[in-house]
């Protein structure tokens, strides 16, 4: 069984276990004490070099990580639970395509935003509204390409959902609960998207916890 080393709450620990549910691999977590500076025991770094969650075992093999964790399972697990990377190369390259767009078009302007709205917060660091306003004012463009993108097709790479799609979910989630709904709610083919994604049972059954 893998072992998912993280806690439960953390947003690439939940996106660990998410591809894990998708594709019907059983995992076991671990809990990663960080109020009790377990991260940064050389146990921990050992396997961990940056003090960060999650990193697995698997019967021996260790990777940290999350996006590398995600594709790792889910190509030693290619005929069981959903797809999620297609092994056609076309398909694929538009796979990496859509990667590329979660990456640089979405969770490099929402990663800061929560950052600033509720990450800083929680180590007592406040919260700079000016950088919030400037970096959702260079996402509003970028969802609009969503918006256009899914108006042609289902999901990100085409009529198939793939773990470019999934990779949204955990900051996406926090992002629209902490008061950015409307950011997705004002855009149709976006908001059909989100509602599809979202509403997956092997999201459901982590978005509380890992």
């Amino acid at each position: 069984m893998v072992k998912l080393y993280g806690y439960s709450s953390s947003t690439h620990t939940r996106l660990v276990a998410l591809v894990c549910k998708e594709k019907n691999v059983p995992y076991e977590l671990i809990d990663v004490n960080f109020a009790k500076g377990e991260n940064k025991q050389p146990a921990f770094t050992a396997k961990q070099p940056f003090g960060q969650v999650p990193y697995i075992d698997d019967e021996g093999f260790v990777l940290h990580e999350s996006r590398a964790i995600a594709r790792y399972l889910i190509k030693k697990y290619p005929n069981q639970g959903t797809p999620l990377i297609p092994s056609d190369p076309k398909a694929e390259a538009l796979f990496e395509q859509a990667a590329s767009i979660e990456a640089f078009n979405f969770t490099a302007f929402v990663g800061p935003i929560l950052a600033e709205k509720v990450f800083n917060p929680r180590r007592g660091l406040q919260t700079n509204e000016a950088r919030v306003s400037e970096l959702l004012a260079s996402l509003q463009p970028k969802l609009d390409a969503y918006d256009l993108i899914l108006s042609k097709q289902k999901y990100l790479a085409g009529d198939s959902v793939t773990f470019a799609d999934l990779a949204h979910l955990p900051f996406g989630t926090l992002f629209y609960a902490i008061g950015f709904a409307e950011v997705f709610d004002s855009r149709p083919n976006l908001t059909r998207w989100w509602k599809d994604i979202s509403n997956r049972p092997a999201w459901l059954a982590v978005k509380d916890g890992a």
